[in-house]
This record gives structure tokens, C-alpha cells and sequence, in this order.
């Protein structure tokens, strides 16, 4: 059975920083692309950043020069380091995996990981 656990979250003053993992595991032969999502309350889920399996990146853009993806193959872990986080990062931030494993290749979602920034 794959899964991905997320890490990391908490509570932090305004102006501080944070460091997400997501690590996948179970019976993978691949992990593709990966990404951390948020949903804030009332808000519809939205894309933060991604990564392929070659490192190219992707942010949205309010959290450009911020927040940095990166991940470790070796290790199936994709980190999401935040810095300058404002109360309007406050959500529920989730990792998301396109990965092959025994069931073929679909995407996997974690269970989340809360974030507040207070001001």
C-alpha cells in the first residue's frame, strides 16, 4: 500500500520560516512528478509549487523567491522550505505524488499538515 506522510508543520510568527517533508512509501517502482498543495479555510485547494523527477520547479506566484520545492530520490521525500511566511499562508498544506507502483501509475495525496502564521 503506498502512502505519503507529511512533517513539519506548525505554529509560527509572522516573518518566520518552516520546512515541510512528505515522504512516500510502500511498493513503488517510481515516483514522477510531486508538489505541495494548501487549502486555507473557505478556500478552494490550490498548487503551491511541483517538481519533476529531473528537479525542474514550479511555484505559484505568491510564494516565488519564498518558498523552495526540492526533493531526494534516494529517499522518495519532497520538501517545501518556507521562508517570510505571512497569515495568509495559514492552511492546511498537502503533498501530492504521480507515482508507479503495482496498481500501475495514478496520483497519491498526504493527509496534511497544518500551518499557522500569526501575526
Amino acid at each position: 500500500q503506498v502512502q505519503l506522510a507529511e512533517s513539519g508543520g506548525g505554529l509560527v510568527q509572522t516573518g518566520g520560516s518552516l520546512r515541510l517533508s512528505c515522504a512516500a512509501s510502500g511498493s513503488i517502482s517510481s515516483i514522477n512528478n510531486m508538489a505541495w498543495y494548501r487549502q486555507a479555510p473557505g478556500k478552494q485547494r490550490e498548487l503551491v509549487a511541483g517538481i519533476s523527477r529531473a528537479g525542474t520547479t514550479s511555484y505559484t506566484g505568491i510564494v516565488k523567491g519564498r518558498f523552495a520545492i526540492s526533493r531526494d530520490n534516494a529517499k522518495g521525500t519532497v520538501y517545501l522550505q518556507m521562508n517570510s511566511l505571512a497569515p495568509e499562508d495559514t492552511a492546511v498544506y498537502y503533498c501530492a505524488a504521480t507515482l508507479m507502483s503495482e496498481g500501475g501509475e495514478r496520483g497519491y495525496w498526504g493527509q496534511g499538515t497544518q500551518v499557522t502564521v500569526s501575526s
